[in-house]
């Protein structure tokens, strides 16, 4: 993958996760505040525990800060994956959210 592609990607994914926080806003009580710097979002949860996702460009990939640890993202077979687990993005930042929040919370990638 070449820069311009994994921006795009990865762009698209930030912006997914910033839609998903006000889907959630609107149909659960999470109460999520979402604040872009740059290549970074940070998800602030009313206990004041936070999850921050964002780009490591000259690495093309993508960290996600949770209480419960770091993850690493790369692209592959048309979604990004955890570096070591495997894991897909969506659904470790679902897991994550769901834990600090105390609710089940469910992103998803954009349409």
């Amino acid at each position: 993958m070449n820069d311009l592609e994994y921006l795009d990607r990865a762009e698209a994914l930030l912006r997914a996760v910033e839609q998903g926080c006000d889907t959630l806003n609107e149909s659960t009580d999470a109460d999520l505040d979402n604040q872009r710097v740059g290549g970074m979002v940070t998800i602030t949860f009313a206990n004041r525990s936070q999850i921050v996702v964002n780009l490591q460009k000259p690495l093309h990939e993508v960290w996600l800060a949770a209480r419960d640890g770091g993850y690493h993202f790369v692209w592959r077979e048309q979604a990004w994956y955890d570096t070591k687990s495997g894991a897909e993005f969506f659904a470790t930042l679902s897991r994550c959210a769901s834990d600090q929040s105390g609710m089940a919370l469910a992103f998803r990638p954009s349409s």
